[in-house]
């Protein structure tokens, strides 16, 4: 699994020249550790982290984010490997890093995006699944999903062939599906 797999976007940014107050409001309504700091051209040139604003907060009235900003900024492209995140994460202390292409910030990759990651499960696809499913039919549960390894079976009843290849068809859409099958375990079909 990349970078590319996890990222988070649209990602909320700020720029060098932006009050810190106004940079403090965006990282706590948000529930961010950090946001990346940007410049006119979408490029990172520094992080404003949790603990730098609140080391800076007898400053928050008069400080722009460049004064109390990370820099230099550890990136990732969409191709690095999940494992070399967390790693580079855990030896710098990191609860974030910016995703950039070509130098341009595309995504940011979070503690918990890796953290999904690893329990990206077959717990999750079900649930994913279902979730599908319910708006689908309006919350009438009316099939079992169980996934093995991202090969899906959905059992049940279906209203006709029709809405059993829409149901696969929505099942093939949650990320680490593989395969589905369904079986109808109606005596008749609903007509």
């Amino acid at each position: 699994m990349h970078a590319r797999d996890i990222l988070s976007r649209p990602v909320v940014t700020v720029q060098p020249q932006m009050p810190l107050r106004s940079a403090v409001a965006l990282l706590t309504a948000h529930g961010y550790a950090a946001l990346p700091v940007v410049d006119d051209d979408d490029r990172v040139v520094g992080l404003l982290s949790e603990s730098a604003a609140l080391a800076a907060s007898s400053h928050l009235e008069t400080a722009l984010v460049e004064a109390v900003m990370t820099v230099p900024v550890e990136v990732v492209n969409p191709g690095t490997d999940t494992s070399t995140i967390a790693s580079r994460m855990l030896a710098g202390g990191l609860r974030s890093m910016p995703v950039v292409e070509a130098g341009v910030l595309v995504g940011i990759v979070a503690r918990r995006d890796l953290l999904r990651a690893l329990i990206r499960d077959d717990t999750t696809v079900e649930a994913k699944i279902r979730a599908l499913l319910d708006e689908y039919a309006g919350s009438r549960r009316q099939w079992e999903i169980d996934s093995i390894d991202g090969e899906v079976t959905i059992r049940g009843i279906f209203a006709d062939d029709s809405e059993e290849r829409i149901v696969a068809t929505l099942a093939r859409t949650v990320d680490g599906v593989h395969g589905v099958e369904t079986s109808d375990t109606g005596a008749l079909r609903h007509r």
